[in-house]
């Protein structure tokens, strides 16, 4: 049998590598704790539960949805009025998603031609890299240093590569680094885009999980972001709906157009049940969202502080279910660090290396255990020596 090349730039996913070693630990008698994978366990409100539960025994809720309902639509687009003072055209400058993964999967198809150019952040989500990769795109690696609070340097980008390249992958909060964006910066990221005439993808999916009294918005909010972009933003950790992948592409009209011709020659449509349940969800009390914000807050402190307080240096999460932790000396490889971690803790979290280059000597930490489950993960790191 004869493959595709453009697969070749691919291997084992390092999320189901690490699965595969848990299932050995497993195998045998070892309680591991995971938090390697960003998998919401928050559940969705009760009554957003309730919708998908009435829906999905209604028979006629099991034809192709084809497109997606004017109401989801309208939901998405009062919910970005009220939250972000963003108004949007249900029409023509919003699509849904199965889930942010998949419309980062998919769009650079529908922008940039083989051989073209996509910018990506360095480090970053896999998927943000993947998936230009799948169009025969070329990835630029964007660096996000700590001494820059993780924020990308636009004049480090060389000229040669700003006028090649057609997408520009932005996000804030971001996955890993747990950074914000100021204002400014993303002023600074409009101008650029216009001067070199790219399109934006601003990632927000983590825009409710911003911690301390801080704030975040949309990028849509600024003057001249909808000339130059989109934003995808999420129900997965927002509304605990990770399992039922539902997402919006929301922005620029001819952006949004393209995406859909390209979605309606690859699928049917959302679930109607799931469509229901996110109209639901968007039109839910906001107290929702804030218990979810709380609670993850609450995990940050127990998890950071405890770790802080046995020796692991690492700063205090500003945003997003994510703790971004540099591994202890004398180690400088992330994977080692992780698997060693694993053997003398039974604590799996993912490496800085699965995120791209500048990810290595880093390791990434998901908040997605409740307190006193995370009170064991210190206890245990502690237990493990490697903090001595």
């Amino acid at each position: 049998m004869k493959f595709a090349k453009r697969m070749e730039p691919f291997g084992e996913n390092i999320f189901a590598k690490l699965a595969a070693v848990k299932k050995q630990k497993i195998a045998a008698g070892r309680a591991v704790i995971d938090l390697s994978v960003g998998a919401p366990n928050i559940a969705p409100p009760r009554e957003v539960m309730q919708t998908i539960a009435e829906e999905a025994m209604k028979p006629e809720n099991y034809l192709y949805a084809i497109t997606d309902r004017d109401e989801l639509l309208e939901a998405a687009s009062d919910w970005y009025q009220s939250r972000y003072g963003v108004t949007l055209d249900p029409k023509t400058e919003i699509c849904s998603l199965m889930g942010s993964q998949e419309g980062l999967s998919h769009i650079a198809l529908s922008i940039v031609d083989a051989g073209g150019m996509t910018l990506v952040p360095d480090p970053c989500y896999p998927v943000f890299a993947d998936g230009p990769k799948i169009a025969e795109s070329e990835v630029f690696y964007m660096p996000m240093k700590k001494e820059n609070d993780y924020l990308i340097q636009f004049d480090v980008i060389p000229e040669e590569v700003a006028r090649k390249a057609r997408l520009m992958i932005v996000s804030y909060p971001n996955n890993p680094t747990t950074a914000l964006a100021p204002d400014s910066w993303y002023e600074e990221l409009i101008a650029f885009a216009k001067k070199y005439d790219i399109i934006v993808l601003h990632d927000n999916a983590y825009s409710e999980l911003v911690f301390d009294g801080n704030t975040c918005g949309s990028f849509l909010r600024f003057p001249g972001a909808k000339e130059v972009g989109i934003e995808f933003n999420s129900l997965s950790k927002t509304y605990g709906m990770a399992g039922a992948r539902v997402g919006f592409c929301v922005g620029n009209a001819e952006v949004v157009a393209h995406l859909k011709t390209l979605k309606s020659n690859m699928d049917y449509g959302m679930f109607l049940p799931v469509q229901k349940a996110a109209i639901t969800a968007l039109r839910s009390p906001r107290s929702n969202v804030e218990a979810t914000r709380r609670a993850y807050e609450e995990r940050r402190d127990a998890l950071v502080g405890g770790l802080k307080a046995i020796g692991w240096k690492m700063d205090m999460p500003k945003s997003t279910m994510f703790v971004w932790a540099p591994i202890p000396e004398p180690y400088t490889d992330s994977i080692q660090f992780t698997l060693d971690l694993l053997d003398r803790s039974d604590v799996m979290v993912t490496p800085g290396s699965a995120f791209g280059p500048s990810g290595e000597g880093f390791v990434r930490m998901a908040l997605v255990q409740d307190p006193d489950v995370l009170a064991r993960v210190v206890e245990n790191v502690k237990a493990s020596g490697l903090f001595a």
